[in-house]
């Protein structure tokens, strides 16, 4: 049975005379306090909130002065009594519970401002476990949940950044908060709790290599909220989770508009796709649209390698996301704006670079400081009517992969090069996906298709068109690797790449038909390599 309200009439407004300030993050606690001072508020404080504030100069009382208990434990027992909770849980109005106050000596604690260990940047630092164990806090979250809960009289603060509102809030209503202040403020400090708990949950699992817990809770940080989600219709916020892997998260804006919802989703596809490819093995360019690539090449140089990735499907890049695997330099960042684009998002951008992007005021140049590992282990969520789907990142290269030829004929070190790009390329194309690579660039891409078929068709149609874009005699497809990110379920996905002009195969294997299909490349003289490993994305 649940336990029942006593349906006390809530105050309109409550003076704040005492305040207990208790924060790790001591940005912006001593003028804080000094302000409250000002206002005639009595201070309470510990540990170290303490002594930053009494050398300020400000009056302020230590807990355990009035609890009559020293901290013990290395600070790990001082503000766990009944002298606070009890002042921070009482309900003001409820006789009962002024009686209790005045037999053991309690004093209401109208403000709790309140911030956490910082668990969160020890875990992303890599902390060992018994230092990760000790930025677990204990006193902080009790304090927290117990003053949000009794909103009804104590309001509570667990970030600087919302200081200022709290002494609009004061010096407009004669050092008072209104229910509504009381309330945002409660519904924030149970997000925070919320939020770091979830760290420390996941922390856990990651730890003691529980791959899916019992209960799994996703937390995240509001970095900004969007104009608006995938349509105008659609209410959208953009949440950071802490992690440091470097991409569209943790990239910092140099210049342009607020990305839309559509913007970040785009943007973090590309830059996963081109840290498939190490700055050291040479420059790489991915050009993405609706979450999927148009156009992949690796270059001599940065500029050839964005040349090569647009010749795919310079008409569906308009408007796209060019991702960078290197520096942007001068000019490359000359070629780009030529063409409308609505992100670049890079490692690093030269002064020039940045200069010849600002004649784009509206073009978004995001830097990341590096490139996101593909191996990483990690999990990717989506949610689904009624629940949530979890599960470890696709972080298998194709260059770990075992590649088995199946066919007669071998590929040649040129056709291997291309079977194992466009393989790369399929990990981040939508299934149904067909890759068609040559010569280091994507020729032909068919994405998201109910038939396999029909993507070898499209991907092959695409290079027709930019052959023609280009003024060749025939689509680059003739002589091509092919990829299939999935296995060829029967041998017409096969025969539509070989109609297209694919010399070469890679694919997963695994069919029931997969001795039909070998025969099918045998047949033609076409080299075919299982991969044994799919790259399904959905």
């Amino acid at each position: 049975m649940a336990v029942q309200s006593k349906k006390i009439p809530v105050p309109e407004r409550v003076k704040i005379r005492t305040a207990l300030l208790s924060v790790f993050d001591k940005t912006g606690i001593v003028d804080l306090a000094r302000d409250l001072d000002t206002m005639g508020v009595r201070l309470l404080s510990t540990g170290g909130t303490f002594k930053a504030i009494k050398a300020a100069g400000l009056p302020v009382t230590d807990v355990s002065d009035v609890t009559g208990f020293p901290e013990i434990m290395d600070g790990r027992v001082k503000t766990l009594h009944p002298i606070v909770h009890g002042g921070l849980l009482a309900i003001r109005d409820d006789e009962e519970h002024q009686a209790a106050m005045a037999a053991h000596g309690i004093t209401g604690i109208d403000l709790a401002v309140i911030n956490l260990y910082p668990f969160e940047s020890v875990r992303a630092a890599g902390g060992d476990y018994p230092t990760t164990v000790e930025n677990i806090d204990i006193g902080g979250p009790a304090m927290i949940r117990a003053s949000a809960k009794n909103h009804a009289y104590v309001t509570t603060v667990t970030d600087p950044a919302d200081y200022a509102e709290l002494l609009d809030a004061l010096k407009a209503n004669d050092g008072q908060t209104d229910y509504a202040l009381r309330q945002r403020f409660a519904a924030r400090a149970y997000a925070r709790t919320a939020a770091y708990d979830t760290a420390i949950s996941n922390w856990f699992a990651e730890a003691l290599s529980i791959d899916m817990p019992r209960n799994r809770v996703l937390g995240g940080t509001l970095k900004e909220e969007m104009r608006y989600g995938e349509n105008p219709h659609q209410k959208a916020g953009f949440y950071v989770t802490g992690d440091q892997r470097p991409g569209v998260a943790t990239a910092t804006l140099l210049q342009g508009k607020q990305l839309s919802y559509n913007n970040i989703n785009d943007t973090d596809a590309a830059f996963e796709l081109v840290s498939e490819f190490l700055p050291e093995n040479g420059p790489a360019c991915a050009i993405i649209k609706h979450a999927n690539p148009c156009g992949v090449a690796v270059g001599k140089t940065l500029v050839d390698a964005y040349r090569r990735a647009l010749a795919c499907d310079s008409v569906s890049a308009f408007g796209g996301i060019i991702a960078l695997n290197q520096t942007l330099d001068a000019e490359t960042a000359t070629e780009i704006v030529k063409l409308f684009t609505e992100v670049i998002i890079a490692p690093d951008v030269s002064d020039e670079a940045k200069a010849i992007i600002a004649a784009k005021p509206n073009l978004r140049l995001l830097v990341t400081g590096g490139l996101a590992d593909p191996r990483a282990p990690g999990l990717t969520a989506k949610t689904v009517s009624g629940g949530l789907l979890v599960q470890s990142r696709d972080n298998l290269v194709v260059e770990d992969l075992d590649l088995k030829v199946v066919t007669k004929r071998a590929p040649t070190p040129a056709e291997l090069d291309d079977m194992k790009l466009a393989f790369k390329i399929a990990k981040h194309v939508k299934s149904n996906a067909v890759i068609y690579a040559k010569d280091g660039q994507a020729v032909g891409i068919g994405a998201g298709q109910m038939s396999r078929v029909d993507s070898a068709r499209i991907a092959a149609m695409k290079a027709e068109d930019a052959a023609k874009a280009m003024g060749l005699a025939e689509p680059l497809t003739r002589g091509s690797a092919v990829a299939s990110e999935a296995f060829y379920p029967f041998a017409d996905g096969l025969l539509a790449a070989i109609a297209a002009g694919a010399t070469a195969v890679i694919q997963p294997g695994g069919s029931m038909r997969d001795a039909e299909v070998i025969a099918a490349a045998d047949e033609h003289n076409v080299a075919m390599v299982f991969t044994g490993i799919r790259h399904f994305r959905h």
